[in-house]
């Protein structure tokens, strides 16, 4: 489901069931990985929504999602092209079980982030980012929830590859890191 730059999409509410999401980023497909892991499209069949953070490469990705999730969120990251950013956006917003999140591909520095991210999303209690490849969870200043997933494809200089599962019910929000096998 594509929606506009500044939309704000109301999933729908289970009643006492949590919505879940899979956050995703980085996926770089074909430049790092051949495909998106078993783990990953696995996990997209199972959750409310997938929430991808930028740098899918491949548009085949993206359509793969697409099909594969009941719902799908994505912004362009800086490596994906032109035929990638007429169907994605810098910024995405989307209002889950009354929280406001935001999802943008990159952040900057760690340094200082938590304070940019407050000055950026002033309006937003979860921002999902991507870029670094570095699993990310922690809060700002303004008490904002900071979430990077890391990568499921490149895990760069981290031990393991990546994926995040998010849990939201009642305004809050549970996390799982998931390792995942790229090679699976």
């Amino acid at each position: 489901m594509a929606v506009g730059p500044r939309a704000r999409v109301r999933m729908p509410h289970h009643g006492t069931m949590p919505t879940t999401l899979l956050l995703i980023a980085d996926t770089h497909v074909p430049a790092r990985a051949k495909r998106l892991p078993s783990a990953v499209l696995s996990a997209a069949a199972d959750v409310d929504a997938v929430i991808h953070a930028g740098d899918w490469i491949d548009v085949p990705t993206f359509e793969l999602l697409l099909d594969r999730s009941r719902a799908l969120y994505g912004v362009y990251g800086n490596n994906d092209g032109p035929e990638l950013r007429t169907r994605l956006t810098e910024v995405r917003r989307i209002d889950v079980e009354g929280l406001r999140l935001a999802v943008v591909h990159e952040t900057g520095a760690a340094e200082g982030r938590e304070r940019r991210a407050d000055a950026a999303f002033p309006d937003t209690d979860v921002l999902v980012f991507g870029h670094s490849h570095i699993p990310w969870d922690t809060r700002s200043p303004g008490g904002m929830r900071l979430l990077n997933p890391g990568s499921p494809t490149d895990r760069r200089r981290q031990p393991r590859c990546t994926m995040m599962i998010a849990r939201i019910d009642d305004r809050r929000v549970d996390v799982e890191l998931v390792t995942v096998d790229r090679n699976a």
